[in-house]
C-alpha cells in the first residue's frame, strides 16, 4: 500500500506511538533498521512494515511510504530505509536465572543489560514499574534485536520477589558489605540478580529481601561501575560458574 501524504491518518496512528501512553494503550512499538525488523519478524512479533524501498517484501502488511514521510517517524538523524510495527513481548512467565532491575532510569544501561542477559544465559528480565519504558527507542537500538529472546515482565518486584519459587537464591550489590562475587558457589543454582537505580543504588526494601550481598573487586581508584557494566560482570559471573 503507497502512502504519499505526512497528513494520512495512517502515518499520524505511527506517529502516536513514538510515546510511551499510546504505545502502552496499543500494546505496539517502533522499531527501526532491517537488521532489528527482521529479528521480530523471526520471532513472530512483527504486524506492518514501514519502507521506501519497494524491493523489500514480507509476507505481512507493508505501507510504502516517501522519505519525508520516513523521517518523519524516524528517531535517527539519518533515517532507516524500514520500520516495523512490533507486538510487544507478552511472555509472562518467570523461567531460569533472572535480572531484576529496580528503577534504572539510562535507556542505554537498559540496553546493554539485555545484551547480556541474553548473552549469558539469563532468560527472564524483571522491571520496576519505575525502571525506564522499555520500549524507548534508545533502549530498542541498545539492545541489537535481544529484546526479542527474553521474557518481559515489569510489575511490583518486591511482591515477585516475594513469590519466587524458594529455590531461588536473590542476590544484589553492596560495595561495602559485600562478599567477592568470585568466591560464591553458583552451581546448581537458580538466580534472581537485583541491580538498583544509578544513583540511589537497590531501594531497603528489596535489598532487605535479598540472601547474599556481593561486589566486584576492584581498583580503588574507581569508586563505582556503570550499572549496565556492573550487571553484565555479575552475570558473566553466575553463567561462568
Amino acid at each position: 500500500m503507497d502512502i504519499t501524504s505526512i497528513n494520512n491518518e495512517k502515518i499520524k496512528y505511527f506517529q502516536k506511538l513514538k510515546l510511551k501512553k499510546y504505545r502502552d494503550l496499543e500494546n505496539l512499538f517502533l522499531i527501526e533498521d532491517e537488521h532489528l525488523v527482521n529479528m521480530a519478524y523471526e520471532k513472530g512479533y512483527l504486524k506492518e512494515i514501514i519502507t521506501t524501498d519497494k524491493s523489500l517484501k514480507y509476507d505481512i502488511l507493508t505501507y510504502y511510504v516517501t522519505p519525508q514521510i520516513m523521517k518523519l517517524l524516524s528517531d535517527q538523524v539519518t533515517s532507516a530505509k524500514v520500520i516495523g510495527v512490533s507486538h510487544k513481548i507478552t511472555k509472562n512467565n518467570i523461567e531460569g536465572n533472572l535480572i531484576v532491575l529496580d528503577n534504572i532510569q539510562d535507556p542505554g544501561n537498559l540496553g546493554t543489560i539485555i545484551r547480556s542477559a541474553v548473552a549469558f544465559n539469563f532468560k527472564t528480565l524483571v522491571m520496576s514499574n519505575d525502571t525506564v519504558d522499555i520500549y524507548n527507542s534508545k533502549v530498542i537500538r541498545a539492545t541489537e534485536g535481544m529484546i526479542f529472546n527474553l521474557n518481559i515482565i515489569r510489575g511490583d518486584i518486591e511482591e515477585i520477589l516475594n513469590n519466587l519459587d524458594k529455590d531461588y537464591v536473590k542476590i544484589t550489590t553492596d560495595v561495602n558489605e559485600g562478599e567477592d562475587i568470585k568466591r560464591i558457589d553458583f552451581k546448581k543454582k537458580k538466580i534472581a540478580l537485583i541491580i538498583g537505580n544509578e544513583g540511589n543504588g537497590v531501594r531497603s526494601n528489596i535489598a532487605s529481601l535479598c540472601d547474599k550481598k556481593v561486589n566486584i573487586k576492584m581498583n580503588e581508584l574507581c569508586e563505582s561501575l556503570n550499572a549496565g557494566v556492573c550487571a553484565s560482570i555479575l552475570m558473566y559471573e553466575v553463567n561462568h560458574e
